[in-house]
């Protein structure tokens, strides 16, 4: 059943299309950390629940297509030559471990090399008009990978690379990144953090790994007011979360008139989740993706996804789905009262920079 699923992927599209189109490739299950750190929560199991469930579902109408490997020139659009190197010797030797969190083995730096193409593949479909919508389900996730460093269960970070990819060479001015995983994404911050021309919008849950994203922290220099860091308290649900992103999050966004939207999807904040503390469930997920869905919707702008983190496999693959649909047109935004103190605290910080 499995092979079944990694198989049927669809011939490449010729043309335009109009369905959405989910991008993968079998390498990303041959990536597992457990080789060299015994008990590691990112195992190949989550992709296959998560596709096993859009099966069942008749993958929601998306288009399926294998990715091809990222080139060295795309990878070094955010990372050093020596990390580049380094990742890809580490593998060649049969793998080991980076730190406590981060692993390699022989088959990461292929599997992470797919994972980073994917999200190269889907931003050209997205700025070409082929596709207004996409999504990367592939692993290992990306968004805690610095420059020179691994870490965070990251080895290349997909969505900065999938970002200044846009800017660079496929004609988008500006670029916003929302990540939604309970974790910050440190790497996709420090990227950006001292340019205008992507906004970084992160809901993350303060006090756990890896420890960055204060609120005061919007990003210096020519960025600053460019990084929008909203950290939760441990319980926070989906009112939490849809009120800084329908309150904070979207105003700043519509403000900043992108040309390209990009999701960090991570889905460890749901309450089943083993390494934090949210309790969102699978239908916070679509709530929050309709939002996402309809400020693409009025810039007219298209809007791509890529698989962060998630680790109880069921509420990963039911919360997977649950976007998906959501992204494709299912449901409408469900609007949420600003939060007392949290969307206060925030407003006071962001409204700064913009009007809210």
């Amino acid at each position: 059943m499995v092979a079944a699923h990694l198989t049927d992927t669809l011939p490449l599209a010729s043309g335009m299309s109009t369905a959405p189109i989910y991008f993968r490739h079998p390498s990303c299950l041959e990536h597992d950390p457990r080789a060299h750190i015994p008990g590691h929560p990112d195992t190949p199991e989550r992709i296959v629940a998560i596709e096993a469930a859009l099966a069942e579902h008749d993958w929601l109408g998306w288009q399926r297509r294998e990715a091809s490997a990222a080139t060295e020139q795309e990878l070094r659009l955010i990372h050093t030559e020596r990390h580049i190197r380094r990742i890809a010797e580490l593998s060649a030797a049969g793998g080991g471990a980076i730190d406590p969190d981060t692993a390699v083995g022989e088959a990461s730096f292929r599997a992470a090399g797919h994972a980073v193409g994917a999200a190269c593949a889907m931003v050209r479909a997205l700025c070409s008009g082929e596709s207004r919508l996409g999504f990367c389900g592939v692993r290992p996730a990306g968004h805690h990978a610095e420059p020179d460093r691994a870490m965070g269960f990251c080895l290349f970070n997909s969505i900065a690379i999938a970002a200044e990819l846009a800017i660079r060479e496929l004609g988008a001015e500006r670029v916003l990144v929302l990540d939604w995983d309970v974790h910050h994404g440190n790497g996709t911050a420090e990227a950006f953090r001292a340019r205008s021309d992507v906004l970084f919008a992160s809901i993350h849950q303060s006090g756990i790994y890896p420890g960055s994203g204060a609120l005061s922290d919007v990003g210096s220099g020519p960025g600053e007011g460019y990084t929008i860091n909203l950290p939760v308290p441990a319980g926070s649900d989906e009112t939490v979360w849809l009120s800084l992103l329908e309150h904070i999050i979207v105003p700043a966004a519509m403000e900043f008139a992108p040309d390209l939207v990009l999701l960090s999807a991570g889905f460890d904040a749901h309450r089943d989740d083993p390494l934090a503390g949210c309790r969102l469930e699978s239908g916070s997920f679509a709530a929050m993706a309709c939002h996402l869905r309809d400020l693409a919707a009025r810039a007219e702008v298209p809007i791509g996804g890529i698989l962060e983190g998630g680790y109880a496999l069921q509420a990963t693959a039911e919360s997977m789905c649950a976007t998906l649909a959501a992204l494709a047109g299912e449901g409408e935004a469900i609007s949420a009262a600003p939060d007392p103190i949290l969307t206060s605290r925030a407003a006071s910080h962001i409204g700064h920079y913009w009007p809210l």
